[in-house]
């Protein structure tokens, strides 16, 4: 016996070990740290951070069942236990048995080179394979890992000998890690699928130069500028709404040229900067012109805005000197009016610089902060600094302040230069003739190869990302500005464009050459690269803007396009699924302790049963076609799958590697059903379908051969067999075998003979003619005490039926009927059903998603049965068709899949524990973990789980419910007669005339009874 089945001490059963957390919280850290592989990293400094900034607060069952646990600790050991060398035992464990980490992601390059070197000592020795013995020995000794056991490195053992030979070799264990971190790593990827929809949407462009700045407003709609000063305002979906030059033609001179345009939403403004240095405001509704600033000292080729308190704002410029320019404005609203009022020059309302400072609502400050252009430039006012970049190597990158400095040194400093001139003047003055430059305490300087062409701040992830010729993109700490954090490469040309996407975790960029690429902002993949050919952006860059409203890239070259983005679909907050598509089937690992799930897009994932972790998935199962079916081998190492393409796969599903294909003969028919089975110390996996015969594979471990024939067919099957599609297939120890088919024919084999024992006909139900057509039987459940026996008047099958009945069959002497009833309340198809190991309790499952239970342990012993055995509860589990059925039994759980895309763990009560694939974790063997009281969200809100009315529920009609009405009135009227009669009578007597009452009301009395039990159960799952 192995550890695992003499204890789980990962468990909340198990033992816990002493800690030496000095705080509670200390001793659930662990639920809050992201779990990352191995295989792929992150730099140091961004992962510090994050595990800082995205650590969630522990769950607070957790908190009080470890505070419970604190309280509860018993220090008394029994000298038994001393002998034994054990440690006095704890309540529970609750931070090790909700991650139970595996081995295999705590070693370490250093471990793995002194794991070899014991393996090749081995070899030398003559041992070729390690046993278990020896490979835990060697792990306990090689691997660093304070946090490994015997269990972990007994299951690791399991997965890497997924054959059962006992032996292990170094190839092997290579193998299974290489595999096992490809798995992952790819299971990551699909996790942060993302890409942009190829083509790109595209509309031509009439501007004569090119765009330079694409931005939106409130309600979506695009803004583009040329050159030449021809505005023109698209839809999302790029259908033109309005198109201007909004230039007056001047006569006898040189037509004006656009440097870069910004809006002024709180005011209805547009700000456009000039190649004659000025900057100019127009009305944003209609375009016309409202006033100007002009005499500035340079041109602005970059503008930028924001607006800080009620009434005041920031105008930003940098310009051709590599000059900062800010101008603070106050009052804006009364100052805007004012302006508009100025006289006017070539149309337009101008004021010189010089003569807007000297308002006192007017502020203006000039930095000298680079030695070339300035090539972007953005004030964030969370920070309330300026980043301004530039080709000029040195200062590629500054963050600096908007005001002076508050050194006093450096103040003292301006002031004497301003004596030495010999004139007293005014600060703002003084800034209008002469640049200033920060002091070194009020900005950092950023130093990058090539200088920086592009750039994007986020304040939620305290990114910096910066982009230019080298064609690198760096990723800073804003405050750290000696090394990078991390480095992406890709591009193969200059980087036009980033832009952090906070709420979708990406990266986007964009090169010169009109590549674009997406990256995952936490690992720094790259998830998405498309180039021109695919995305049909041709033309020279000029400008791009990216709506986190539609999620869309807008991108302007001699055209404009748009790229819109595609997420892994994100199910809403209230509804958890487990897969994306229809789940088929789902399957219980008693050796690993794993739940196994796959889905009608040929996905398959692993779940720890105990938490409801996600383990692994993996994807393209059976290529395109479906799964149908699953089960696992006798060691419970290997997983076998059946396909809609005819084949069965046999995987080592701890990491998704597949190793064998068993194919059909020529045709390729959809397998239905498999499983695997001993006879005699040999292995068979047995698969029926379409093809409408038993198909047997022998399973052997030393065949190398990837493809496997199935065994020549039974004589029997093919003379005697099934005549339509078979369904089902399940196994009775030692040696019968029961197959269903389409028609309703039930056949019971021998295997050892490969004759037929008997045929089962499922009856017709003559009183609904329109189902006489579907009398298939899709599920058989075998009752192995009972079938060991061999008793010819008890029920040793159970089967599904027409019309939602479940059917009990004897199998020997003289096969027939025992017993049918119709457990469903709107006689849906019963679709699974399941017994406990002594047959004395019965799960079924219908395809309206409800789970009934039955007490069947002394139900059709004694030859036929005319009533239902007894209803102990039943439940709404889902809101769709409950694919498969499976009881742990170890753990007291029931789980179940559907059509509804989720897989949901239960008590063997029916307490809803949870849905795998939701966020919160559980720990199976502590109740406080459960969702229960609570029930699935759409469970609750779905019309057909409300209770339903006896009467309404059947078919009665309208003279029969007033027959009752009044049978109602009469009991109730006799009843109140009793009593008021009992009261004069002594207690006996009145007790007696109760019970005569009580009887002569026996229907209406059952009939409330019934009624009130409906209820009640039906109020158990609306709670």
């Amino acid at each position: 016996m192995t550890s695992r089945n003499k204890m789980r001490s990962s468990s909340a059963l198990g033992k816990l070990e002493t800690s030496d957390d000095q705080s509670i919280l200390n001793a659930v850290a662990v639920f809050t740290e992201p779990v990352v592989p191995r295989a792929q990293s992150c730099p140091a400094g961004l992962k510090s951070q994050k595990a800082k900034t995205q650590r969630p607060a522990p769950p607070d069952w957790l908190l009080k069942e470890y505070l419970k646990g604190q309280r509860m600790r018993s220090h008394s050991v029994d000298m038994e236990d001393i002998a034994q060398g054990k440690t006095p035992p704890h309540h529970v464990d609750l931070t090790r048995s909700l991650r139970r980490g595996k081995i295999e992601h705590q070693v370490t390059l250093e471990d793995l080179k002194k794991l070899n070197i014991a393996f090749q000592e081995f070899q030398k020795r003559g041992q070729k394979f390690l046993d278990l013995d020896m490979f835990i020995r060697i792990m306990k000794k090689c691997v660093k890992s304070p946090n490994k056991s015997n269990e972990q490195i007994e299951q690791l053992f399991m997965k890497i000998d997924y054959a059962a030979t006992g032996g292990i070799q170094w190839d092997d264990f290579c193998t299974y890690l290489q595999l096992e971190y490809s798995e992952q790593a790819d299971s990551l990827a699909r996790q942060k699928e993302v890409y942009f929809v190829m083509p790109a949407l595209s509309q031509g462009l009439s501007h004569s130069g090119p765009v330079l700045r694409i931005f939106s407003l409130p309600d979506d709609t695009l803004i583009m500028m040329g050159e030449d000063g021809v505005i023109s305002f698209w839809s999302p979906q790029l259908t033109l709404k309005r198109r201007k030059l909004v230039f007056h033609k001047a006569v006898n001179r040189k037509s004006k040229w656009v440097t870069d345009f910004i809006s002024m939403p709180q005011y209805n403004k547009l700000i456009i900067g000039t190649g004659d240095r000025a900057i100019q405001l127009y009305e944003l509704s209609s375009l016309e012109p409202h006033c100007q600033i002009g005499g500035l000292d340079s041109i602005p080729p970059k503008l930028d805005y924001c607006y800080v308190d009620p009434d005041k704002c920031l105008i930003l410029y940098g310009d051709d000197q590599g000059c900062v320019n800010i101008l603070f404005l106050a009052s804006v609203g009364e100052l805007l009016r004012t302006w508009k009022k100025l006289p006017p020059v070539e149309n337009m309302p101008t004021i010189r610089i010089s003569s807007a400072v000297s308002s006192p609502n007017v502020k203006y400050v000039r930095w000298k902060v680079h030695e070339d252009w300035v090539t972007q430039l953005n004030y964030y006012d969370s920070i309330q600094v300026v980043i301004s970049a530039s080709i000029h190597e040195p200062t590629a990158l500054v963050i600096g302040c908007t005001t002076g400095t508050t050194n006093a040194e450096q103040k003292m400093k301006e002031m004497k230069d301003v004596k030495k001139d010999g004139k007293v003047r005014k600060w703002h003055q003084s800034s209008l003739d002469l640049p200033q430059r920060r002091a070194e305490g009020d900005q950092t300087v950023f130093r990058v190869r090539k200088g920086v062409r592009a750039f994007s701040f986020c304040k939620r992830n305290n990114l910096l990302l910066t982009g230019g010729m080298d064609r690198i993109i760096r990723i800073w700490n804003p405050y750290v500005p000696g090394k990078p954090t991390g480095v992406l490469k890709s591009h193969r040309a200059p980087v036009f464009y980033l832009h952090i996407g906070a709420e979708e975790k990406r990266i986007f960029s964009m090169s010169t050459d009109n590549t674009v690429k997406i990256w995952d902002l936490e690992n720094h993949n790259c998830l998405f690269s498309a180039c021109p050919k695919t995305s049909g952006i041709q033309g020279e860059l000029t400008a791009c803007h990216y709506l986190s409203s539609i999620k869309a890239l807008c991108v302007a070259t001699n055209s404009v396009s748009l790229l819109h983005l595609k997420m892994r679909a994100r199910p809403e907050t209230h509804l958890v699924v487990s897969h994306k598509e229809p789940v088929v089937c789902c399957i219980y690992n008693k050796t690993f302790g794993h739940v196994v799930s796959c889905s009608e897009g040929s996905v398959i994932k692993v779940w720890d049963s105990e938490t409801g972790m996600l383990l692994s998935e993996f994807i393209g199962a059976h290529g395109n076609a479906e799964i149908t079916c699953l089960t696992f081998d006798s060691s419970g190492r290997r997983l076998v799958t059946g396909g809609r393409d005819g084949c069965l796969r046999i995987w080592n599903y701890n990491n998704g590697h597949c190793l064998k294909t068993l194919t059909q003969d020529e045709k390729h028919n959809e397998v239905c059903d498999c499983t695997y089975v001993e006879v005699y110390q040999n292995k068979y996996i047995i698969a029926v379908g379409w093809d409408r015969r038993i198909n047997m594979y022998f399973d052997s471990p030393h065949d190398f051969h990837h493809f496997w024939k199935p065994q020549p067919h039974w004589p029997d099957d093919l003379i005697r067999g099934h005549k339509d599609d078979i369904l089902c297939v399940v196994q009775c120890p030692p040696s019968l075998l029961a197959t269903s088919s389409y028609d309703g024919e039930i056949i019971i084999w021998n295997m050892i003979s490969g004759h037929v024992y008997c045929k089962l006909n499922t009856p017709v139900l003559t009183h609904h003619s329109e189902d006489l057509e579907d009398r298939s039987v899709s599920h058989l459940t075998f009752l192995k005490t009972r079938a060991a026996k061999f008793e010819s008047k008890t029920a040793s099958l159970i089967s599904n039926g027409p019309q939602g009945s479940v059917i009990f069959w004897s199998l020997f002497s003289d096969a027939q009927l025992i017993a049918s009833f119709i457990p469903s309340r709107g006689k849906s198809q019963i679709s699974s059903i399941v017994v406990t190991t002594g047959d004395t309790c019965a799960y079924a499952a219908d395809q309206l998603g409800y789970i009934y239970t039955y007490d069947i342990k002394d139900y059709a012993l004694e030859g036929p049965e005319k009533e239902p055995p007894k209803n102990v509860k039943f439940w709404r589990a889902h809101v769709n068709a409950v694919t498969s059925l499976e009881l742990i039994e170890k753990e007291k759980t029931l789980l179940s899949s559907s059509v509804d895309c989720t897989v949901r763990l239960w008590s063997m009560d029916g307490e809803y524990i949870g849905t795998f694939g939701q966020s919160e974790l559980w720990d199976v063997f502590t109740s406080a973990s459960w969702k229960h009281p609570m029930v699935p969200y759409e469970i609750l809100m779905d019309p057909q789980s409300m209770p339903v009315h006896q009467v309404l529920a059947e078919d009665v009609s309208s003279l029969q419910i007033n027959h009752m009405e009044e049978d109602k009135k009469i009991q109730e009227k006799s009843f109140a007669k009793v009593r008021s009669g009992a009261q004069h009578s002594l207690g006996h007597t009145s007790r007696t005339g109760l019970e005569q009452a009580s009887g002569h009301g026996n229907m209406g009395s059952s009939c409330s009874s019934q009624i009130s039990t409906t209820y009640n159960c039906q109020g158990q799952i609306q709670r």
